[in-house]
């Protein structure tokens, strides 16, 4: 099948496949003498399997290391367990963090008064200087990496 059909097949657009191979996440596919990249069966699971660890937000390396687990009949299962294991206790601390920044916005939101005034306690604390973690214990510093490029990427 083409990539427009395994696109289809897997649920996995084609500019993604085309990125999958060319970080060699997958193996580059056989080609017709035109040029066109040729997918079977195999090529199509190993892309659905790709995209259920993205969407439970694995980074391209975690998933690097799942498909060879995958691909490994002799592998260990605790091998794969760890892998879940410590990326369910990385989304656990993102988890956290996001519902510390969600409390902190909730408690500034309700010290604003939110008429016509000029005066914001939103704003206040945004100008602030020094790191916001100086600020308050409250605002821990989030980076979304792991989860907002492997959807973009």
């Amino acid at each position: 099948m083409n990539i427009g059909q395994a696109a289809k097949a897997s649920a996995v657009s084609a500019k993604m496949i085309r990125y999958y191979e060319s970080i060699g996440l997958i193996a580059p596919v056989h080609r017709t003498e035109a040029g066109y990249r040729i997918y079977d069966d195999q090529d199509v699971h190993a892309l659905r399997f790709i995209s259920r660890a993205r969407d439970l937000g694995f980074s391209v390396d975690q998933m690097r290391e799942l498909l060879a687990l995958w691909r490994d009949r002799s592998r260990a299962s605790s091998d794969v367990k760890a892998i879940a294991l410590s990326h369910v206790e990385m989304l656990e601390e993102k988890a956290k963090a996001l519902q510390q920044m969600s409390d902190t916005l909730r408690h500034l939101a309700a010290n604003c008064h939110g008429d016509g005034r000029p005066e914001c306690p939103i704003i206040e604390d945004f100008a602030k200087p020094g790191p916001a973690k100086a600020r308050s214990k409250r605002r821990p510093r989030f980076e979304t990496s792991a989860v907002v490029q492997s959807k973009s990427g």
